[in-house]
């Protein structure tokens, strides 16, 4: 019969899901739909309870732009209940809901992919490369205002970041030059907006493109605020957002905007991926390369961003602590970026290992900040005469594989930042940064009994007040 294989599957959804998850989920519904309790979800039949799109559309009005909340709604709506009439679409029933749960929250890319063509486009068959865009830009939008509406932003914000909207569009773009036609062709620009993509080409896209699927969840955990706080649940998105410590109660404006602190992140090796600080910048610390280098030596791995007079944003990661020496340093998690006028990550090609250097002072070699190339024709290059620079690329530098990032091969400096990622070493005497001792409460007793006093403590700089801040 129909309603068994129905009360099956969605069985079988259900049980995807922790008993406190089902819950939580119950409760949301119950929420949309108005009623309290739901006695028919106890043995596996759904409740006749259902969800209209202006409920939705009420529960959802703040944490969600208006626009995703009508994509989610038409997503719920397109999950095909065998066997009911067809009376009911326009309202959401308990199996839809929980199946699209399960889906988006814990399937595979073949099973979120009915669903993702439905938010695309509500009319069946191929979609536009023009609504792909707008479906991700509408993604990313959300995500952003989302995160900050719930303060998941962990000390970024929207005033103390680059504004947002080209940083959705840079970031949109990214995603979507990933999308291959099934010859394997990559159609770009204006070509793209006119292709027509079919189901089986989007679900290699969310199969290789883990973003998708990531945002997706935070959008659907954070708007509908279900198995948000539940831990095991929230790994994909834990590290969304790294957690920003040194800007806030300076009235900085970073370079970076909310979207490309989102995409750089997700290339930093995994251990690096939960907290930035920031080291330097020279709207704080001033235009010297003197200054430059006493803020980012041995600080533990970095990212250097910059903007050129032209308004071009690029940068690098160093996946080492700088050292000013006049060998190359560095090793093969080094990558270049550029975040204007597009937002691109270029990582090693493996044909030398000119990753990183820092020189200052000297007679006989260059003096300056390099990332990629070699002497005189650097991928990222910062001159000791500060506010000059240089990226040379013809066509491509040879380490990263990055073309010219600056405007002007030969460019003038705006600002430059500079950001520590991950936990600070624990012999600079970071600010804010624990020693052994104060992380090991019993190393220190001991050495007390020892007889030993401590000799770091009058040595260790006060801890800013601002980097205590979550």
């Amino acid at each position: 019969k129909m309603g068994n294989a129905e009360s099956n599957a969605y069985r079988n959804h259900l049980s995807r899901f922790l008993p406190e998850e089902q819950s939580d989920i119950d409760g949301v519904f119950d929420t949309l739909s108005g009623s309290s309790g739901s006695a028919g979800a106890k043995n596996g039949k759904a409740s006749k309870k259902t969800v209209t799109l202006a409920a939705l559309q009420a529960y959802t009005q703040e944490p969600l732009p208006e626009q995703m909340t009508l994509r989610l709604y038409n997503g719920m709506k397109s999950i095909d209940l065998t066997g009911k009439s067809s009376g009911l679409t326009e309202q959401i029933a308990k199996e839809q809901f929980v199946i699209f749960m399960s889906n988006l929250l814990k399937g595979n890319a073949d099973e979120k992919i009915t669903i993702i063509m439905r938010m695309i486009s509500k009319v069946e068959g191929p979609v536009k490369g023009k609504q792909i865009q707008e479906f991700t830009e509408d993604l990313i939008t959300s995500v952003v205002h989302v995160l900050s509406y719930r303060n998941e932003l962990k000390g970024w914000t929207l005033e103390n970041t680059r504004d947002s909207a080209s940083g959705v569009k840079a970031l949109a773009s990214q995603l979507l030059s990933e999308l291959k036609l099934a010859g394997g062709t990559k159609p770009l620009g204006p070509q793209l907006m006119e292709t027509d993509f079919d189901q089986s080409v989007i679900e290699d896209w969310v199969y290789r493109v883990p973003q998708i699927s990531i945002f997706l969840s935070a959008v659907i955990r954070q708007g509908l605020h279900v198995l948000h706080s539940l831990p095991d649940q929230t790994k994909d998105i834990v590290n969304l957002v790294p957690s920003c410590k040194g800007i806030k109660g300076r009235r900085l404006v970073s370079l970076f905007d909310i979207p490309s602190i989102i995409y750089i992140n997700s290339h930093l090796p995994a251990e690096l991926q939960h907290k930035w600080q920031l080291l330097f910048s020279s709207r704080l610390h001033g235009e010297s390369f003197s200054q430059l280098c006493g803020h980012i030596v041995k600080k533990g791995p970095c990212i250097v961003i910059l903007k050129d007079l032209d308004g071009y944003i690029f940068g690098g990661f160093a996946s080492h602590s700088w050292e000013v020496k006049p060998q190359f340093q560095g090793d093969n998690r080094c990558f270049l970026f550029s975040v204007l006028p597009s937002l691109a990550v270029y990582t090693c090609t493996g044909y030398n290992d000119h990753y990183m250097y820092l020189n200052h002072g000297q007679q006989t070699m260059p003096n300056g900040l390099g990332m990629g190339g070699q002497h005189g024709y650097f991928g990222l290059w910062l001159d000791s005469d500060y506010g000059k620079g240089h990226s040379k690329a013809k066509p491509r530098c040879t380490t990263y594989n990055s073309p010219q990032l600056s405007a002007k091969e030969d460019f003038t400096l705006d600002v430059v930042e500079v950001w520590a990622v991950g936990d600070l070493p624990e012999s600079t005497g970071a600010k804010g940064k624990k020693s052994i001792l104060d992380v090991d409460p019993e190393a220190q007793a001991f050495l007390e009994m020892a007889g030993k006093c401590r000799q770091s403590e009058g040595l260790r700089e006060p801890v800013e007040e601002e980097d205590d801040d979550d």
